[in-house]
């Protein structure tokens, strides 16, 4: 039986299970182990949708980091990117000399990260990496280069696992895909 949930006015599909999900979550995980032994990264998740993604990669991590989160959003209550982030920079704390690891959930027109990163750059880090659970490369707009991928997907919208429809479906385990009306 194929399992669905509404939320609002929208029905959605189990798209990825939970355990599909932490596998992807451990696949990125390992590759940051290997590239960071004997550094301590800081990671930097990308608030509200990032958190889920953010503690369970942390619980996979085997080397010393550091945690600071940032906001920005750019869907605004809709299903479509708005391309107009509202970035909320809300690092407090100096990056000079750092790895940073910029922590996403989904990158699609990759607008947002775009904005993010100059600002990172600015602050003379040692290098800023993004690491996103989701990447939708048929919806990118931007010569956005994402080092680290959990899984590549199609330009659906999905929720769950921290992504959210409206403010609703963060809280899923699973991601869902939306039924086309």
């Amino acid at each position: 039986m194929e399992r669905l949930v509404r939320l609002h006015d929208r029905s959605f599909r189990l798209y990825k299970s939970e355990s599909e999900i932490l596998t992807a979550v451990r696949e990125v995980a390992n590759k940051i182990n290997a590239e960071y032994i004997g550094r301590r990264p800081l990671l930097v998740p990308v608030l509200n949708g990032a958190f889920m993604f953010a503690s369970d990669l942390l619980k996979e991590l085997k080397l010393d980091c550091e945690l600071s989160f940032i906001q920005a959003a750019s869907y605004h209550g809709t299903t479509k990117s708005t391309g107009n982030p509202i970035v909320a920079i809300g690092l407090n704390q100096s990056i000079e000399g750092r790895h940073v690891i910029i922590i996403e959930d989904i990158i699609d027109t990759g607008v947002t990260l775009s904005k993010i990163i100059p600002e990172f750059l600015a602050q003379n880090p040692a290098s800023v990496k993004v690491a996103s659970l989701l990447l939708k490369p048929l919806a990118l707009k931007t010569d956005l280069k994402v080092d680290y991928v959990g899984m590549e997907i199609p330009n659906d919208f999905i929720v769950g696992y921290g992504l959210d429809y409206d403010g609703l479906g963060r809280n899923l385990r699973d991601i869902y895909q939306v039924i086309p009306e």
